[in-house]
């Protein structure tokens, strides 16, 4: 089979920054299903991954972590799925990835792929949507089948790939969504996908989430950068309030500052319950198979902005170019 990886680490203008091998088709055992990959979306996890260890010329590291196909086997443990089902997931970070012709996944993290899209538009979602999903409804702790009615919500960044997922699951859920935005095509963007208002994080956000009538927000998801916003965050979360993070931290930040609201910090990263083998990661394949009805039903909308094709190691530079533009909304999808 075909697959586009890296051997050493060079600049993705580099031509040789990624490169196209041959591999040998792998073999499905236990829970794991054999897709024959169709399409590949691209992610800032792929930056993530793109600087990690170099591997050597016999190991090349495979990235992709958002993929939709076929199943084409099944391990002799796997009871969710058969060959010929369609799929999309967004894959475990400890293993190679989706930029292959076929590639190896775990059933328990994978769904059943949306009926009504196209390849690329289903590429686009398991990734962004996971996160977001996980975000709001666990660490949040956030019911969407509950009246939320009155509740609110602040997402830093609603323009971008998880945002852009987050403003449509929370307005699914009834709640008011405030979201960043700094740019006029962003504010049109982020409203178009959710949001029932918008406020600049290029400007302090206290005094503008204030002037909407909230002193204080029930929720908080932050998306681009805790340091720069926390005494924000602190300030405008509700007593009791809790706040979710999926950026990380440069430097410590002061978790000391929330105990007078007795409120409450975590962090999300979607690909946790692959990488410990959890005993709740089935709840990523019920996610997705839901998150897939939803789309089929309207209530999302996928977030497709770019089709690449073919597959080829010259798009998927390109691909990931534009997300280390850090300005491009949506997603950019390869598709064979």
């Amino acid at each position: 089979m075909h697959a586009i990886g890296y051997t050493r680490h060079l600049p993705l203008d580099d031509p040789q920054s990624l490169v196209q091998f041959d591999l040998a088709q792998p073999t499905p055992t236990g829970h794991d299903l054999l897709v024959a990959v169709a399409a590949t979306a691209v992610n800032p996890v792929d930056l993530v991954g793109f600087k990690r260890d170099a591997p050597d010329d016999d190991h090349p590291a495979i990235l992709g972590w958002d993929a939709v196909g076929t199943v084409s086997a099944v391990g002799d443990a796997v009871t969710l799925f058969h060959p010929g089902d369609r799929v999309f997931y967004a894959g475990d970070f400890s293993r190679s990835g989706s930029d292959t012709d076929f590639q190896l996944v775990d059933e328990r993290i994978v769904g059943h792929a949306p009926q009504t899209l196209s390849t690329a538009e289903s590429a686009a979602m398991p990734l962004t949507a996971l996160t977001a999903w996980e975000a709001l409804f666990e660490q949040l702790g956030i019911d969407p089948h509950a009246d939320n009615q009155g509740q609110t919500l602040l997402v830093i960044n609603g323009a971008g790939g998880v945002g852009s997922v987050a403003t449509q699951l929370a307005h699914w859920a009834g709640l008011k969504v405030i979201a960043t935005a700094s740019r006029p095509e962003t504010i049109a963007w982020t409203k178009a996908h959710g949001a029932d208002v918008t406020v600049n994080h290029r400007q302090d956000l206290v005094p503008q989430v204030r002037a909407l009538g909230h002193q204080y927000v029930d929720y908080v998801l932050e998306l681009s950068n805790l340091n720069q916003h926390w005494a924000e965050i602190v300030d405008l979360i509700k007593p009791s309030g809790k706040i979710v993070s999926i950026t990380g931290s440069e430097v410590p930040i002061d978790l000391r500052a929330l105990k007078q609201k007795r409120a409450t910090f975590a962090w999300e990263w979607m690909f946790s319950k692959a990488w410990f083998q959890t005993a709740d990661m089935v709840s990523q394949h019920h996610a997705l198979d839901e998150i897939s009805q939803l789309l089929d039903a309207g209530v999302l909308k996928s977030t497709l902005t770019k089709t690449l094709t073919p597959f080829t190691a010259e798009n998927l530079r390109a691909a990931l170019q534009l997300v280390a533009s850090h300005r491009m909304m949506g997603k950019a999808v390869i598709e064979r």
